[in-house]
């Protein structure tokens, strides 16, 4: 008993000149990660524009059904984004919310993220649902995010041109992932017995490769008729001797 309580003693004694690891809060607060998922934030584009274009993929991709939107069409009076449409109501419900960010994911302007704001909590649950107003960004403030944080670099091999990625608009290069071509080989060699290989990357050379396949299937079909009329003899031939 003497010597459980030295070791728990000894535990406290060793701790015990260490610094704590305890903030104050509120009047400390801890430094967040990079990738840590708060409260909502909707961006806009460096010349003010709104980057949601009202195309509801971040609703579809909700697994909670948080987010609720209604666009409108964008006109010569009233520009609002750089697509058709933008969004006239952006709610998006804490309560359901599960912070998992499909959302920013699915986003293909960079519009919506999760940022570092946690100091969510209130006693009336209307005050949990952010409408538009309260996640937009301000006019003149233009960033990006934690957009940065998660979009690691694509490999050099990979990398193309063209704006298929986060930030549609912003011209960013794609990845073979999200495009499924960049420098990859796209043809498919087919490998035909007694002929030269066929590349299907050509039309010529994919209506050779049919009249190659249907070729090859009639002679199946040929040699499978012999066959059941060599089966069909051998039978007659064996019923006269009997």
């Amino acid at each position: 008993m003497a010597m459980e309580m030295l070791k728990g003693l000894g535990t406290t004694l060793k701790e015990f000149g260490k610094k704590p690891t305890t903030v104050s809060y509120p009047e400390e607060k801890r430094e967040l990660p990079p990738r840590f998922r708060g409260r909502h934030v909707l961006h806009r584009y460096e010349n003010g524009l709104e980057r949601c274009i009202g195309c509801f993929l971040c609703a579809g991709a909700c697994p909670a059904d948080a987010i609720y939107i209604e666009a409108e069409e964008n006109s010569d009076d009233n520009h609002i984004s750089p697509g058709e449409r933008y969004a006239r109501i952006y709610d998006v419900n804490l309560l359901r919310c599960i912070f998992c960010g499909y959302c920013e994911q699915a986003c293909p302007t960079g519009a919506i993220t999760l940022e570092n704001i946690y100091e969510l909590a209130s006693t009336h649950p209307e005050d949990l649902v952010y409408h538009k107003e309260q996640l937009l960004e301000p006019v003149g403030s233009a960033t990006r995010g934690s957009l940065e944080a998660w979009a690691a670099p694509a490999p050099a091999e990979t990398t193309t041109p063209l704006p298929g990625r986060q930030g549609f608009f912003d011209g960013l290069p794609a990845t073979a992932a999200s495009v499924g071509q960049a420098d990859l080989p796209t043809e498919t060699e087919i490998l035909v017995p007694g002929s030269e290989t066929i590349n299907t990357s050509n039309p010529s050379d994919r209506a050779d490769a049919r009249t190659v396949e249907a070729a090859e299937a009639g002679d199946l079909r040929d040699a499978g008729d012999a066959g059941d009329a060599d089966d069909a003899g051998e039978m007659v031939d064996g019923q006269e001797e009997r």
